[in-house]
């Protein structure tokens, strides 16, 4: 069976399709991150409180995904993907329509359970149905459309917010969804490295049990939830620090600020080709670096100071990002799609376990303690990097084996 080849038209489709399934996934889980501080007025709750709106999709996210790699082996990838992006677009109308905060809450922990079909299952087709020799740049292409997503997601939200009203940009925003759902469906490639399988209890249980055997993978793996606990953080606070005196920000203005993930998109493929050719470890290290110091930048008083902060640190963590997810299939060798999911996982704790722990950090010290809590989380990426560095994935493959066995 034949690898999906660089420069051909099915190569085109398939990385128009994985786009179009980032850009669902980020654009309907992050449109409520802008609207934080709407939220903690209008319903009367702390930024703690708020941050739920998107602490519990992520949270739920993260912990079911550890079934999605199961259910796309019986399912198959890309009807478990298609599934998942059509439902989690008409939660995202229906949430629109919330009459309550709590209501609210319960139709983004539903939009979290369902994307979670998404993310892992799409980093293991590129895995898996790319030539080996072009999956950096694949999966950067993936995480760039995470980027556009994300940002178009936020940025509309703001604008529309001011415009029309915070329900009617969730609405648009889902319909927009929903019509990327049915562009997906028609243009990714079926799979043809996967086999179909009923689910299995005891399969999933083994192959995770597995992985966890393999220490470097682990500490691939945790770099997720420091990586996306920081950034996540940060743009959840982003938002309380702008809307205050002395700057006093719109809704669209703050709401515009997220432009600044079009760095992502460049950083995402333009460092994925970097790490094929110098390694993924220096170029993770060189990304965290760039993340600390934009985290640094964004505690200077200037607004365009911080908004270039905002800008280099995001630059940073896509990079940061793109690089371990392609560094998760290394370590994996084998069942990347529960690998993925393992990594996913750690990741999405990250935004919903950090991302709310920060309103601690913000309601006690503001944004200079928001910003020691980043660089915390940045510098104890490193001592995980040099352990996974160290530690080659050959050494592993005899343990993996035996492991294997014996179950």
């Amino acid at each position: 069976m034949s690898f999906i080849e660089k420069g051909t038209n099915e190569q085109k489709k398939a990385s128009f399709a994985l786009f179009l399934g980032g850009f669902v996934t980020f654009a309907t889980l992050y449109t409520t991150q802008p609207l934080m501080p709407l939220f903690s007025d209008q319903f009367g709750v702390s930024a703690g409180t708020a941050s739920l709106a998107l602490s519990l999709s992520t949270g739920l996210l993260a912990i079911a995904m550890i079934f999605a790699g199961a259910l796309s082996d019986a399912f198959g990838k890309k009807k478990l993907m298609a599934i998942s992006m059509f439902a989690a677009s008409i939660i995202g109308i229906l949430t629109a329509l919330s009459p309550n905060f709590w209501t609210l809450l319960a139709f983004r922990a539903l939009l979290g359970i369902f994307l979670a079909g998404v993310p892992a299952i799409a980093m293991a087709y590129v895995s898996e149905e790319f030539n080996p020799k072009a999956i950096g740049s694949a999966m950067g292409l993936y995480i760039g459309g995470t980027t556009i997503g994300g940002m178009s997601g936020r940025v509309l939200t703001g604008f529309l917010t001011d415009v029309l009203n915070w329900r009617a940009a969730l609405l648009i925003i889902g319909v927009t969804a929903l019509s990327a759902s049915v562009l997906f469906l028609f243009s990714l490639p079926e799979p043809r490295h996967s086999v179909k399988k009923p689910p299995s209890v005891h399969e999933m249980l083994k192959t995770y049990s597995i992985h966890f055997y393999n220490r470097p993978l682990l500490a691939v793996v945790s770099l997720g939830f420091l990586l996306m606990g920081s950034f996540v953080t940060l743009y959840n606070y982003i938002g309380f620090l702008l809307s205050a005196p002395p700057y006093s920000l719109s809704q669209t203005v703050i709401g515009f600020i997220f432009l600044v993930f079009l760095t992502g998109t460049f950083s995402a493929v333009y460092m994925g080709k970097k790490a094929d050719v110098y390694g993924n470890p220096l170029m993770i290290k060189w990304s965290v670096a760039i993340m600390a110091a934009g985290a640094i930048l964004t505690l200077l008083p200037p607004l365009w100071i911080k908004i270039v902060g905002i800008a280099v640190f995001t630059f940073g963590f896509f990079a940061a990002h793109s690089i371990a997810s392609t560094w998760v299939g290394e370590y994996a060798g084998f069942n990347k799609t529960q690998a993925s999911s393992m990594y996913l996982l750690l990741y999405y704790l990250g935004s919903s376990v950090v991302g709310s722990f920060g309103g601690w950090f913000w309601s006690h010290f503001q944004w200079t303690g928001v910003i020691g809590l980043i660089l915390v989380l940045l510098a104890a990426t490193m001592p995980l990097t040099l352990y996974a560095e160290r530690h080659r994935p050959g050494i592993y493959s005899t343990l993996k084996h035996k492991t294997a066995q014996a179950h």
